[in-house]
């Protein structure tokens, strides 16, 4: 049972910035994908179907903990997985159920 992966703007613009300072993120980030067709729940659960993921950047070298976190939202129904957000653990500690709520209603998801 695949699920649809799809990226949202906020997704895209960030993570153009850490590819571009990370270059090995990209094929990182192919991996999670084709993770997520297969296992849509991956990560901690946020509630409301909201998932937080952590991956480790490579060319950063320093493991899932330094890595990267990357937000998701999921509509079981539409088989569907929405990549909402992503930020660099060493730039950024967390991001609040706020700002993941604003971002879904900006983007139309919710």
């Amino acid at each position: 049972m695949k699920y649809d992966i799809i990226l949202t703007a906020t997704f895209k613009k960030e993570a153009k910035k850490l590819i571009k300072k990370y270059p090995s993120l990209s094929n990182e980030l192919s991996d999670l994908g084709k993770e997520l067709q297969e296992n849509p729940t991956k990560g901690t659960s946020l509630g409301n179907d909201v998932y937080k993921i952590r991956i480790a950047i490579s060319s950063k070298n320093k493991g899932k903990s330094g890595g990267a976190r990357i937000i998701s939202f999921v509509k079981i129904v539409e088989k569907t997985v929405f990549l909402v957000n992503i930020y660099s653990k060493g730039v950024r500690d967390s991001i609040s159920s706020k700002e993941i709520s604003e971002i879904l209603e900006s983007e139309n998801i919710v």
